[in-house]
């Protein structure tokens, strides 16, 4: 991984089929890793409209449900789905090398 611009966090393994897990990058704020049928998507893990881990949440029709108050996110554009979830979540570049899960590290703003 010779691309300073990726950031590895995790193996392909580690996140279930229909799954998501919570992980620290460095810079970023905590990520949500989904695995939907073998194919990944990278989130922030802070809910939009309230303080909750999405990784707590249920995994669902390539959705999102927050635990604190069941709004929902699409998983692959971050789109807010379902009340009272309003304003988009951060998504992420996934790059997979190997059994690696990476993502690109975003421009600065």
């Amino acid at each position: 991984m010779s691309d300073e611009s990726l950031i590895r966090l995790c193996g392909s393994g580690d996140v279930e089929p229909d799954g998501v897990i919570a992980v620290e990058a460095p810079g970023l704020p905590t990520l949500a890793v989904f695995n939907l049928d073998g194919e990944f998507f990278v989130t922030d893990d802070l809910c939009t409209h309230g303080a909750a881990s999405l990784a707590d949440g249920f995994v669902e029709d390539g959705q999102i449900e927050c635990p604190l108050h069941a709004g929902r996110f699409c998983i692959r554009t971050g789109a807010p789905t379902e009340a009272p979830c309003e304003e988009p979540l951060r998504t992420y570049e996934v790059v997979r090398s190997g059994d690696d899960v990476l993502i690109r590290r975003p421009p600065q703003p």
